[in-house]
């Protein structure tokens, strides 16, 4: 099994939720992206090849990636986890059908860039196997995000 961060638009795998996992899931993969999202899907794609039994972590921009991800190759991905994704970035598109992927999407009530009442709706149309965990943060998650359960989660 291959665990993987993907970390925001202007973070790095090594921004605070990245360092969280370097610590504590030292086995997890948190490479860097740059440039647009087609760019950085392509640096993905290339990352991945053709690796399967993922469970990918994406945080805003990452959360987005990993969603274009599951709608590429549902079968690659055993989970998938979305802090906060942009799915209301622009370029993103919802699938005709949903996604079978198993997938948790945490948002905060208070999130301004990827306000959840955009960003719900848009995963309810994408996954089909959805959880949704609506949590009194903002954006950074930073009060909750430490107090996940990550062991299963990543197991």
């Amino acid at each position: 099994m291959i665990k993987l961060f993907l970390h925001g638009l202007d973070s790095s795998g090594s921004g605070t939720k990245g360092t969280f996992f370097s610590e504590c899931f030292p086995e997890m993969q948190r490479p860097d992206f740059d440039g647009s999202l087609g760019e950085r899907m392509n640096q993905l794609r290339n990352l991945l090849a053709d690796q399967q039994n993922l469970i990918v972590v994406g945080s805003s921009f990452g959360g987005l990636m990993g969603a274009c991800l599951a709608q590429e190759r549902p079968f690659a991905i055993k989970r998938l986890i979305m802090l906060a994704p942009a799915l209301n970035f622009a370029e993103y598109q919802i699938p005709e059908q949903k996604v079978q992927v198993e997938s948790l999407l945490v948002i905060g009530k208070n999130d301004t860039v990827t306000p959840p009442d955009i960003v719900i709706p848009a995963a309810q149309a994408t996954f089909e196997n959805l959880q949704i965990n609506l949590v009194d943060d903002d954006h950074l998650l930073h009060r909750t995000f430490r107090e996940l359960d990550w062991q299963p989660l990543l197991s």
